[in-house]
């Protein structure tokens, strides 16, 4: 494939390209940037296309690329913008230590664990706090099964106290 001919076929997916790049961004703006640059970065890697292959998939896949290692140093550097209704993904975003919400969360965990037995409060707190099993059995003088056994039951009883904190792992 001649130059030109490359050329003349990147420019026209640019639509294409541009609503593949909304998909990605749901923003006008950088889906435009995020374009411009797969249409840049395939013209600068043109000699590693190979002719007669799906050129479209090709270039949707350097797209791909550029969007997902940008939103990989995004999160890492912690500027994740946020283009949803009433910026949902920055108003629960990772860094609620201190807000009210965790605050009255928190307190109302822990009032749940006071109200536990001492007998499955004890190793579940220590548990909590990072003893091995094998510490906890030591220092409460009781079989490491006890111990397992007390902890799973102060987790349920934990979760049937606290129904809105159930989560599904799947």
């Amino acid at each position: 494939m001649s130059t030109i001919e490359f050329n003349e076929a990147l420019i026209g997916m640019e639509n294409n390209l541009h609503s593949f790049a909304m998909s990605f961004t749901r923003n006008k703006e950088d889906a435009q940037d995020l374009t411009q640059e797969t249409m840049m970065k395939a013209i600068t890697y043109r000699n590693y296309y190979t002719p007669q292959t799906n050129f479209k998939a090709w270039v949707f896949t350097i797209m791909r690329n550029i969007f997902i290692n940008q939103y990989r140093r995004k999160v890492k550097s912690g500027q994740i913008f946020d283009h949803s209704k009433e910026l949902y993904l920055l108003n629960n975003s990772g860094d609620t230590k201190f807000s009210p919400m965790n605050e009255i969360s928190q307190n109302e965990i822990n009032k749940q664990i006071a109200n536990l037995e001492d007998d499955y409060k004890t190793p579940f707190i220590l548990h909590f706090e990072g003893f091995k099993y094998k510490e906890i059995a030591d220092r409460l003088s009781i079989p490491i099964g006890t111990v397992k056994s007390r902890i799973f039951i102060a987790r349920k009883k934990l979760m049937d106290c606290l129904p809105d904190y159930n989560y599904s792992v799947n």
